[in-house]
């Protein structure tokens, strides 16, 4: 019996220290909200990134629900860290966590202050205001995450924008856009070539801009205007084109014909043109030749200092075939290059027989059958 009483009076001890413990406990949890800008003054539309501070100023762990209290319904919001949604949040003793509050204020929406509550538990809370400075928004946004691309004369630049009707109204917008002479734009709204588009309020769509460069276009950055134009409403921004410059050139004679004849030991001066088909500046252009065994050939230059983009430059090759080059077709290679771009031609000569040497065979075909029919007459009768 008197260790029945023993056991009875101990667990009336424990069961009244324990309230003493969670005051204890209570008392070392120091938990506070914090974000610096706690009152902010927006425009219909608008979105608004807090960043929020759970401070844990005690010594044991905190875990609490937390979230965003007395917001208006039509308001959207999120409360993440590290992409994740959070509706409890556990800080470490002397420790703090940080959050990502998202709030966006729609379009249709008084004029106004709005008071909102981010609560963690039942106690810690730390109000945040949002002044509407006016009611309803007529603006409309044209953004695009890149703005700026990089690329040869012979690229194409896809940029893909966002149209954003930020008013109470549906719109229709007209889309233009102003290249430099020469370029060519095509505009496509969600991907279907058009010059306007309607966007319902509060909504958007995807604008892409297909840019194309003219062929002879220099190395260097270029502006490209576009707009979004509706009747009581506009955005505008401004594309660039970084052309880089391509190294390019034509190699031939000026009627592209690739053949001539000739005789044995003589000479055959030809015509040729080198043209800077690119759009950078071509500079130390050598020339030089692959030519038949004992055959010349020499230029009355063998290089041209530089050559402008659209330029062309004439040079004459002088080809002398070898004196005892026998009749037949001749193929002589003749190069035209740069550090950066070479290109070669074959040309073809055609080895005849001398006109005189002609005229020789032929007298020799002649005496050998005036001397046949001399013998025939002569010795024929016998």
């Amino acid at each position: 019996m008197k260790n029945f009483h023993f056991y009875l009076k101990l667990m009336l001890v424990l069961v009244l220290m324990l309230p003493i413990q969670q005051i204890i406990s209570a008392s070392n949890i120091n938990v506070e909200l914090y974000t610096p800008f706690t009152k902010v003054s927006v425009a219909p539309g608008s979105t608004v990134n807090y960043k929020i501070d759970v401070i844990n100023n005690g010594d044991q762990t905190v875990n609490e629900n937390i979230g965003i209290r007395s917001i208006p319904r039509s308001w959207t919001h999120t409360l993440t860290a590290s992409g994740l949604n959070v509706n409890k949040v556990a800080v470490l003793g002397n420790e703090k966590k940080t959050l990502d509050l998202k709030v966006e204020v729609p379009f249709k929406v008084r004029k106004g202050y709005y008071t909102f509550y981010a609560k963690m538990g039942d106690e810690v809370s730390l109000p945040l205001t949002i002044n509407v400075t006016t009611a309803g928004s007529n603006e409309t946004q044209l953004s695009c995450e890149q703005k700026n691309m990089e690329g040869t004369s012979k690229s194409n630049f896809n940029f893909s924008a966002v149209l954003k009707n930020k008013t109470p109204n549906k719109q229709n917008y007209a889309l233009m856009a102003s290249p430099p002479k020469g370029w060519k734009v095509v505009i496509k709204p969600n991907h279907k070539q058009a010059t306007s588009t309607e966007v319902e309020p509060n909504a958007t769509k995807t604008i892409t801009y297909d840019v194309k460069p003219p062929y002879n276009v220099k190395a260097g950055t270029y502006k490209i205007p576009v707009r979004a134009v509706s009747g009581s409403t506009s955005a505008d921004m401004e594309l660039e084109v970084v052309i880089t410059g391509t190294y390019e050139m034509t190699f031939t004679t000026p009627s592209g014909l690739l053949s001539a004849n000739t005789t044995a030991g003589d000479e055959k001066k030809i015509e040729l043109l080198v043209k800077n088909t690119g759009s950078t500046q071509l500079k130390d252009i050598e020339l030089s030749s692959v030519k038949p065994k004992n055959w010349e050939v020499t230029f009355d230059k063998t290089k041209i200092e530089s050559l402008e983009p659209g330029k062309s430059s004439t040079v004459y090759a002088t080809i002398k075939a070898g004196k005892k080059s026998i009749p037949g077709d001749y193929v002589t290679k003749i190069k035209a290059k740069t550090s950066e771009v070479n290109h070669e031609i074959s040309f073809r000569v055609m080895v005849k027989t001398p006109m005189l040497m002609g005229w020789l065979g032929i007298v020799i075909i002649l005496l050998a059958v005036g001397g046949i029919w001399f013998l025939i007459r002569k010795f024929g009768r016998r």
